[in-house]
């Protein structure tokens, strides 16, 4: 009798704080199922995404390139990143270099704003021309990002913090994650976009559109930009 109140006063307390729960596994990625059904994506490129001005994105038309995934925030000790990730994107995108930022609020609510704010906060402060995303979750949970969910899996590491950023090779399997204190210009991430762009493009099983060198554009430039 004991140990049956014991039980439910512990599902009372999971249920309200998630106590108890265990921790969550991010869910099984877009494709993904029991024996007999479609495989778990293997590549970044398997993907589709909407980008901030609420255009349809198939990240298939990048196949080929090495692509820096990174999520972004207006409001965090990071954002100055943008400025680098921006000056990276110049150097190294005609070489085959794709950056696209994801902005996500997942962390110390830093990305409150709408997707137009965020496109006039990123033109107007740092000129952001490389190809930005709608908003999206990064954590795992029912509204986790699919491509999110497939990045970490692949690598074993989930953000903890913004400005966390996968580099991903030309095949589009995710070669490694660098935390928010990886410089986008520094000496560590260069060298693996260097090594990352010197490898053979895989043949493409059908005729893909590039990316066009100045990327998806970000939103518009119109509505009030979010304040650091």
């Amino acid at each position: 009798m004991a140990s049956r109140i014991a039980a439910a006063v512990l599902s009372v307390v999971s249920s309200v704080t998630g106590f108890g729960a265990g921790q969550v596994a991010p869910p099984a990625v877009a494709g993904s199922g029991p024996s007999g059904t479609a495989p778990r994506p293997s590549s970044l490129f398997e993907f589709k995404a909407t980008a901030l001005d609420g255009s349809p994105v198939d990240l298939g038309s990048m196949a080929g390139k090495v692509v820096l995934v990174v999520n972004v925030a207006s409001r965090c000790g990071y954002t100055a990143q943008y400025a680098d990730l921006e000056k990276l994107w110049k150097e190294y995108r005609d070489r085959g270099l794709v950056i696209v930022g994801f902005p996500c609020n997942d962390f110390g609510g830093q990305e409150p704003g709408s997707e137009k704010e965020i496109g006039e906060f990123c033109r107007a402060n740092f000129g952001v021309t490389f190809p930005m995303m709608s908003k999206v979750q990064t954590k795992p949970g029912k509204d986790q990002s699919p491509i999110y969910a497939f990045l970490g899996e692949s690598t074993k590491t989930l953000p903890s913090w913004n400005f966390g950023k996968y580099l991903v090779g030309r095949d589009g399997a995710p070669i490694a994650f660098y935390g928010s204190g990886t410089k986008p210009m520094g000496d560590e991430l260069r060298a693996a976009v260097e090594r990352a762009l010197a490898a053979k493009a895989p043949e493409s099983k059908s005729a893909t559109p590039a990316v066009p060198a100045g990327g998806a554009p970000v939103a518009p430039a119109n509505g009030s930009a979010p304040k650091q």
